[in-house]
Order: structure tokens, then sequence, then C-alpha cells
């Protein structure tokens, strides 16, 4: 139960994580772990080795039918044509006054659309699409039916390699096929949320026990060990990553964002598209930017940003970078404050600690891009 009384749902991978004496909180409406050994700790056997995420609290939904891709172009601010079958997009679904539905991946699959959307928001994200289909489509919820495990890290590759015939190596960043993995018919894609090379599992929940046993199994000799949430936080960002909630919300629009590279303006009609318009139209009055603190710190979010002691902005992520022993995060502040190397104060307990502001990612990702 979480503290409002409400059940908080589980996904097929809750036992092992009590098992594997995981902490568990609640987050986005289901029980989750946040740490195994510790957040620092699993933070570096991913950036260093191999780490296991259990994201099956994500929500899958299939975009099918003659009418598919209009629907898909018509909530999504990216340009879903330009998809090759096997490609997978990051793109943003926004309300008519341009504020975010949430952000998500479109995979193109031979004849419909996969998207995965965030756990909070899959029943108002099928709502919301439900509500724009018109035509010859059908919006299918698959989350219940599928299970998601991620394997991040330099060692990711390796791990997998031994359990699947799929050659991995034709497999590039954000590309995704469908295979055996530990003879278990799979979606493997290979995208995430750390900055270093790995994969997504999806695949039927029976599986859940047999499949985790065997990418532990696999993984032995190259120190795999179960993540959690805390330290996929940290690994996002380090990399400046969005985290819906935080640095995108219905009262925040994708330009704001810094995810202007995902509105495609030309693409024809879409929805929000007028209101992105006119906002590129006038100018922004705020916009995202990274920051490291140039002293002693931890920032988290909500902390003032202020500059020339005047409160300009507000931190939407932060944390303590364990790759860099320094305080980073992200805040929205003025354009003109947002340029790299700007000065600016972070106030963190009624003190302000300097800080400057930094263009992500903090740490050089090392994903597998196609030559």
């Amino acid at each position: 139960m979480s503290s409002e009384g409400v059940q908080l749902k589980r996904t097929p991978f809750h036992d092992l994580h009590v098992r594997h004496g995981a902490r568990m909180i609640e987050f986005g409406g289901w029980q989750m772990p946040v740490y195994y050994r510790g957040i620092i700790e699993e933070h570096r056997k991913v950036r260093e080795k191999v780490g296991l995420f259990d994201l099956s609290h994500m929500g899958e939904i299939e975009v099918s039918g003659p009418g598919a891709l209009a629907l898909v172009q018509k909530v999504t601010t990216n340009d879903a044509s330009r998809l090759e079958v096997g490609q997978v997009q990051y793109s943003v679904m926004c309300y008519p006054d341009g504020g975010a539905v949430d952000d998500i991946l479109v995979c193109r699959m031979e004849d419909r659309y996969y998207l995965v959307v965030n756990a909070s928001n899959t029943a108002k994200d099928l709502d919301w699409l439900r509500s724009h289909a018109a035509g010859d489509v059908a919006v299918t919820d698959l989350s219940e039916e599928t299970a998601l495990l991620a394997v991040q890290g330099p060692d990711s590759a390796a791990v997998l390699a031994g359990l699947t015939p799929v050659p991995l190596d034709d497999l590039y960043y954000y590309r995704f096929t469908e295979g055996e993995v530990a003879g278990v018919k799979c979606i493997i894609s290979r995208t995430g949320y750390t900055g270093e090379d790995g994969f997504e599992l999806f695949f039927h929940p029976r599986h859940a026990q047999h499949m985790w046993d065997a990418l532990l199994e696999a993984g032995h000799r190259f120190d795999i060990e179960p993540v959690g949430l805390g330290a996929r936080d940290t690994l996002r960002l380090e990399m400046g990553y969005a985290l819906y909630g935080h640095e995108l919300d219905p009262g925040t629009n994708p330009l704001e964002a810094g995810l202007g590279w995902v509105v495609a303006m030309d693409k024809g009609e879409f929805i929000g598209r007028d209101a992105l318009a006119a906002a590129k139209e006038r100018g922004l009055s705020r916009r995202l930017t990274g920051f490291k603190l140039l002293e002693r710190g931890v920032p988290r979010a909500h902390c003032e940003v202020s500059k020339d002691g005047r409160v300009v902005g507000e931190t939407t992520s932060g944390s303590l970078s364990p790759s860099l022993g320094v305080g980073i995060g992200m805040c929205f502040v003025p354009p003109e404050a947002a340029k790299p190397g700007t000065r600016f104060d972070i106030v963190i307990r009624d003190k302000g600690v300097p800080a400057e502001a930094v263009r992500p990612p903090f740490v050089k990702p090392r994903v597998r891009r196609a030559k």
C-alpha cells in the first residue's frame, strides 16, 4: 500500500527484487526497487561494467490499422513518416497549448507502431490516443502482457551475445529487432536511458524468472548486478535526459525543455503545432540548462536559482554526480542565463551555492551509433 492507502502495482520481478535485498519504494503507482547495494555502487557498475534494470512499470501501446501513421503523426511532435522498419524515434505528445502530455518512444514495426510510454502516464496516454483516433485504427494496451528488462553498460553486448542468435553487431543505437533471447521470443531494442551501450528486452511476463536468471547467469563473469531507480536517475541526469514530471510536464513545452530537435514543424499539422510555432515566434521566456556546482553541495529538484540577488528560476533535477564527484542538475532560467559558462547560485538549505551553466551531457555517452 502507498501512504494514501492505494494498492500499488507490482512488476513480475517483485519477489526477485525482495530476494535480492532491494529497498522498495512507490514510483508512478508501482512498487519499485530504488537500490540494492547502494546508488553510487550501482551507478558505477553500469558506467564501468554492466547492470540489469527492471522497467516493467513502463507502458506499451500498439497503434495498428491503415490509419496508424496518421494517428501517430497527429499526436506526436516528431516525424514518424521518416522511420524505417526497425527504427526507434524519441518524440513528445503535446496538448493544444504546447504543454507535454508525455515523452515517448515510437518503434516502427512492419505493419504497426509500438509506443513505449512513462509508467505514471500510461492510462492518460491511452485515453489521449483513443480520443484522437479516427478511421480505421486500433489503439491497444499491451502493458499487462509485457515484461521489460534492460541490460546497460560497456559489457551489455557481451552478456546478451551468449544468449541470442541475433547478430547484435548489426543492431545500432535507436534500432530494434525481434528474436529469441534465452529461448524466449523478445523485441530487442538498443536504446537506453544511461548513456552507455545497452539493450531493452520486451517479452511475456510468464518468462520473467527465466529471463532474470538467464541474464544474471550469463552476466556473472562480467560482474553484472541488479540496479534500482536511484542509479537510473543519476545515470540519466549525467546525460541531461529529461524525466517526465521534472523537465517535462503539462505546463512545459518541448522547446523550453531543449527538445526542439524532436519538433518537426515541417511535417504538417499535429496537436500543439500552432502553440509551439507561436512560442518560437515570440521567443521563449525560459530555457532548460544543465548546471555544475562550483562549491560543495548536493542540489535537488525545486531549489531556487538566483542571479545578482534575484530569483530567476528553479531546478528540475539535481544530485551528486557519482562519475564527477560534484553536484550537477538541470534548471529553467531566462534564455540569457542558460548560455554555457553563465554563473548563478543554486539555493540549497537557504544558502546560495555558486554554479555554472553547462550544456549536457556532463559525461560523454558511449552508445553504438551507425557509422
